[in-house]
């Protein structure tokens, strides 16, 4: 897990460093600081489970195991990206490990989510669906159709809120009364849980039982993580000068970066060394390297795929 961490982390500060040399041209939402979440999640899953996500992705991509190259690739709006390159940052997806899709509109994958679910139960199957959203998300009435849905069928889902406290620039406390999100998952009459999203292992735990729940047919489970992102709402850069968070808030958070801490209790426990960690840097680095080359030397999308996808193809009657 901390060498997932450790990756996930390189790939989105390499993505910041490049990405105003304006050869990535996609909006991109970086999960920079909540690498935890999907990390401690997908621990757990395996290759035929499903995964959705919204428009914060990355790590929900590179953690279920989709391919770095197809990711960076796709950013870059390149053939060989993992949505043809007709996507960019806000749509990854990749079938062939379980990564079914992410979206910008909010909250809009909740229910896709959900009607795969309903689709695995209909089948008698144990596999699961993870769906990712922020706290946005559950102010949007497709969550709680979803949620209402997903219990009253008892349905193989679990929701994962990654609270980062903010909607764009908007902070929580104005937006939604004092409670837990995690409530809601009482009102709708499933396992709920709230925990810090910051540290791996809790995480682990956490889902653990949510993801096993699904699995033997106990039903769906929402867990909320209490999170932060480090950087802007969209794009490379910090957005302090915005006024919408304090320094010290983020400042205050970085002390509580999920990679650091966990750092600090692998070498505490003589399971890290500076040296390993070194080691993985190297690994991961020339990893990142390779990827961003593959997707630079890539080509372009040609026109005369432009409408693929689009419609199905048409088919005569026999």
């Amino acid at each position: 897990m901390y060498k997932q961490l450790l990756r996930l982390r390189l790939v989105e500060d390499a993505i910041a460093r490049r990405y105003s040399e304006y050869e990535m041209r996609c909006p991109t939402h970086l999960c920079t600081g909540q690498e935890a979440i999907p990390v401690g999640v997908s621990a757990h899953l395996r290759t035929d489970d499903l995964v959705f996500s919204g428009h914060r992705s990355h790590g929900h991509y590179l953690a279920k195991g989709g391919s770095l190259k197809s990711m960076l690739a796709e950013l870059y709006g390149r053939a060989t990206g993992c949505a043809g390159g007709k996507g960019g940052s806000q749509h990854l997806i990749d079938l062939s490990c379980g990564f079914m899709g992410s979206a910008p509109i909010l909250a809009s994958t909740i229910s896709v989510g959900v009607g795969a679910a309903w689709e695995i139960a209909m089948r008698g199957e144990s596999r699961v669906v993870v769906v990712y959203f922020g706290d946005g998300a559950t102010e949007e009435g497709t969550f709680h159709e979803a949620m209402n849905f997903a219990s009253v069928k008892r349905l193989p889902v679990v929701f994962v809120c990654e609270n980062n406290l903010y909607s764009v620039h908007s902070s929580l406390d104005v937006r939604q009364p004092n409670r837990p999100i995690s409530a809601l998952g009482s009102a709708h009459a499933m396992a709920a849980s709230h925990a810090d999203g910051n540290n791996v292992e809790t995480v682990y735990r956490m889902a653990d039982e949510a993801i096993l729940r699904a699995r033997v047919g106990d039903g769906p489970t929402i867990m909320e993580f209490t999170t932060y992102r480090w950087m802007e709402h969209c794009g490379p850069n910090g957005d302090i000068e915005l006024n919408y968070r304090a320094a010290s808030e983020l400042a205050a958070w970085k002390e509580r970066d999920p990679l650091t801490m966990y750092r600090e209790v692998l070498i505490a426990d003589d399971l890290l060394t500076p040296a390993d960690d070194m080691a993985l840097r190297r690994q991961i680095d020339e990893e990142v390297e390779e990827a961003f080359s593959f997707a630079r030397a890539s080509a372009f999308p040609c026109a005369s795929n432009l409408m693929a996808h689009v419609y199905p193809a048409r088919t005569r009657p026999a």
